[in-house]
């Protein structure tokens, strides 16, 4: 019967089935039921049951907009008007999400409605490329500021090439921007309205230089640069517990004391430096790119001596266009110096960088790596073959308390049998671990 096709007499004897039951339910009952409704095609539905569905729905909390709300639309009405009524009918709407798209006019008019009720706020702008939008006097990035009670802000689509003239959202604490063109000024102008953030997202915005962020509330930051990946940052929130930094060339970092995750990427350009206080509640640290130089990668194992999780992958180093691998890193010293490691993650160079001959030559007999627990090893090439057996045996004999070792062959080329005998050697290797170790 459930299954049986819309329209038909099964279909019709069970709506009518649901619908009895639900108008049994005392009033109370009945309208919180409802009001735990969220996409508009179903309350616009439930406005035509009858007269009690009717009068019930204007108290539903969220409203939900599909991106295809209006594709077979074919009325008199825009979808302008049609989500006006929607909303205008509703007492006090907390959550709005619009995918569909609208004008700014459009959204002007449903803010001025709902505005102050609302707390959550989340749209697909769809105006990237749309710059007379931009400067329209309804434009939507405008129309924002008659929901000054938000506590959540989502935006899609986002074109801020002008400072946007906010008051100020004393109540946001999340802020997300998704797919933006953005100008450094403006959005220096749009976080100086929003100065008790906790979280903030920018992912794929591209257009920005300089970057400067002052939030004392800040707890989690997550930003992602489009573009040549030259952009640098300045970021002072000593509440800052997790932050992730992708296409900056030159990051500083105050009041650091909290953070707990740190991560930093730049796949489009060179990262030249990295400045933090220092990072004592450290966990875990991941730095990853094409290119780093050498001072901001050792800064960074410096400042991340404490750290229980360590993912690297950067694939060259130097200071300026040549790419030069990286010098050779003391085995030894390196897991003295990172005592508290439980989780390693290695790529590439820095592998090739520990694996090099004098790395194991004088070790002391009580050497121990103590904490270590996990280590994910990808291999690349079968240069220095033996050393890098060698390295692999030594995680295995001084990690007393490792538990798994994970063996990663990415894209190994070579016109001679050595990475044939090289893979041969992991193998017998892994055999010989097989408790511990396995080859992906």
């Amino acid at each position: 019967m459930i299954d049986a096709p819309y329209g038909s007499s099964s279909h019709n004897n069970l709506f009518d089935i649901c619908s009895d039951r639900m108008d049994s339910l005392p009033d109370a009952i009945f309208q919180y039921v409802l009001s735990h409704m969220s996409n508009a095609r179903d309350v616009a539905v439930c406005n035509c049951v009858s007269k009690r569905w009717k009068y019930s729905t204007p108290y539903i909390k969220s409203l939900y907009f599909p991106r295809n709300s209006f594709d077979n639309h074919s009325g008199g009405l825009s979808p302008d008007i049609i989500i006006w009524r929607i909303i205008s009918s509703i007492v006090h709407l907390e959550e709005l999400v619009v995918y569909s798209p609208f004008s700014g006019a459009g959204l002007a008019s449903w803010l001025s409605s709902v505005g102050p009720s609302l707390r959550r706020l989340e749209l697909r702008m769809d105006n990237l490329v749309d710059l007379q939008a931009c400067q329209d006097s309804h434009s939507k990035l405008e129309c924002l500021k008659s929901a000054a009670n938000l506590e959540s802000l989502k935006l899609w689509g986002v074109l801020m090439t002008h400072s946007p003239r906010w008051d100020v959202f004393q109540k946001l604490r999340n802020l997300e921007i998704v797919g933006a063109k953005l100008d450094d000024p403006a959005l220096n102008t749009a976080l100086r309205a929003c100065p008790n953030l906790s979280n903030l997202l920018l992912l794929g915005c591209e257009g920005l230089t300089s970057v400067s962020i002052e939030l004392k509330h800040l707890e989690q930051c997550k930003l992602d640069f489009y573009g040549l990946g030259n952009c640098s940052l300045m970021i002072n929130s000593p509440n800052i517990q997790l932050l992730e930094v992708q296409g900056c060339s030159w990051i500083r970092a105050c009041g650091t004391s909290s953070l707990r995750s740190l991560s930093i990427s730049n796949n489009a350009g060179r990262v030249y430096m990295v400045d933090f206080d220092q990072l004592v509640s450290l966990e875990s640290l991941s730095i990853r790119g094409v290119q780093w130089c050498w001072d901001a990668i050792s800064k960074m194992l410096e400042l991340g001596s404490e750290v229980k999780h360590l993912y690297m992958k950067v694939e060259f180093t130097g200071d300026f266009d040549a790419l030069e691998p990286f010098p050779e890193i003391d085995f030894v010293e390196f897991f003295n110096n990172h005592p508290k490691l439980q989780k390693f993650d290695i790529h590439g160079a820095m592998f090739a960088a520990l694996c090099q001959k004098n790395s194991l030559k004088n070790v002391d007999p009580d050497f121990v790596i103590s904490c270590l627990e996990e280590v994910s090893v990808s291999v690349r090439s079968p240069l220095n073959a033996e050393q890098k057996m060698n390295t692999l045996e030594s995680l295995i004999k001084y990690g007393k308390n490792l538990k798994t070792m994970v063996i990663k062959i990415l894209r190994m080329k070579s016109s001679h049998s050595s990475a044939d005998d090289f893979f041969d050697e992991i193998c017998k290797f892994r055999y010989w671990n097989r408790k511990i170790v396995r080859i992906e």
